[in-house]
């Protein structure tokens, strides 16, 4: 009898326990729901004319911003956003491998290939130099020249774990990278018709030079078909310039932590290796031995942007626009700096 009255307290407790966890899981999925609701909004402002240029991306985090001033971070729900913010950004890396086919860039585009690490390279190079010379903050400096570089948000979201760059520097970085992007190749298209260049040249130069794949394909399309074909081949060139670029960094980062005691220790990002083998499914699989329609393809494209979006909602909500001025407005006029020399100088190597 003593036995099993000595058992009843634990079977109380762990009856008090389990409504704790079930609170705690609900409000892990509400924080995720969070994020997602506000992906699907900005979704939907983005077909609106108008922000239809800018895309859903940067429309979720604006929204995700505002609503940080507003009503302040949703405490109760930050683990399940920082769920989306770590683990949806990983996933969506990954899924994002597919938009890559290595074997037509390989077989097609290796003269591209050269073009676009002299792109990158002056991009992060200028972008990082120009900060220094604004004295501007050099982490966001950095993300800025490589989101320019090589494919936007994306590249920013993939390297920010490797830089160990802070989920405000990060959702900025996105946010600059996005809005000043979709300037760009609006004024590309305004200014097309009265370029004294072919349709061929028009799509290389927009494909080398403009931020992210959306950005290419926005500039692109006017132009005809073969001059999008040829844009967004120049712009696979630098999304698979993102594969060495991380490792760079990765060797970068422990040369610069290696004489620290306290540094941080920098880890292969696994989610990497996974954009590299959904790279290689996508390139040599999928369409080849496993058949698969186009509206397969897009409907995983746009399954990628939207956890991708999602993802970026919860560093926007990190976002204190009371910090941003100080913090954004020099990596800013370092990038648009960067953008501008790069869009004159690469109209004449496209």
């Amino acid at each position: 009898m003593e036995g099993q009255q000595a058992n009843i307290p634990d079977v109380k407790e762990k009856n008090l326990l389990n409504p704790k966890k079930k609170a705690s899981v609900g409000l892990w999925l509400s924080g995720i729901a969070f994020t997602v609701v506000i992906a699907a909004i900005g979704f939907v402002l983005s077909k609106v004319p108008g922000f239809d240029h800018v895309g859903p991306l940067a429309c979720a985090i604006v929204i995700a911003v505002i609503y940080r001033q507003l009503f302040g971070y949703p405490e109760a729900l930050r683990p399940g956003i920082q769920f989306s913010a770590k683990r949806l950004l990983r996933f969506a890396i990954i899924l994002y491998g597919l938009k890559l086919n290595i074997d037509t860039v390989l077989h097609q585009g290796l003269d591209l290939i050269v073009r676009d690490m002299a792109v990158v390279g002056f991009a992060i190079l200028a972008t990082v130099w120009l900060g220094k010379v604004l004295k501007a903050e050099p982490s966001l400096s950095l993300l800025l020249g490589i989101g320019t570089g090589v494919c936007g948000a994306a590249a920013i979201a993939a390297v920010s774990p490797i830089l160990k760059a802070d989920d405000e520097d990060t959702a900025i970085g996105v946010g600059i990278i996005a809005l000043v992007g979709t300037i760009f190749s609006v004024a590309y298209t305004i200014l097309r018709p009265f370029l004294p260049i072919s349709s061929i040249h028009y799509g290389i130069w927009s494909g080398i030079s403009l931020h992210e794949i959306a950005h290419v394909a926005l500039a692109g399309a006017p132009a005809g078909q073969d001059a999008l074909a040829i844009a967004l081949l120049a712009k696979l060139g630098r999304v698979l310039l993102l594969v060495p670029l991380c490792f760079i960094l990765i060797f970068w980062m422990k040369r610069k932590n290696s004489g620290n005691s306290n540094g941080a220790k920098i880890e292969l990002p696994w989610f990497l290796i996974g954009f590299i083998l959904m790279s290689l499914f996508g390139s040599y699989c999928l369409g080849k031995s496993i058949a698969i329609s186009p509206g397969f393809m897009n409907g995983v494209s746009n399954l990628t942007t939207f956890i991708l979006t999602s993802a970026m909602v919860g560093l926007g909500l990190n976002v204190n626009l009371r910090d941003l001025r100080a913090r954004a407005l020099r990596p800013l006029i370092a990038m648009l700096i960067t953008s501008i020399v790069l869009s004159v100088v690469t109209f004449f190597i496209a």
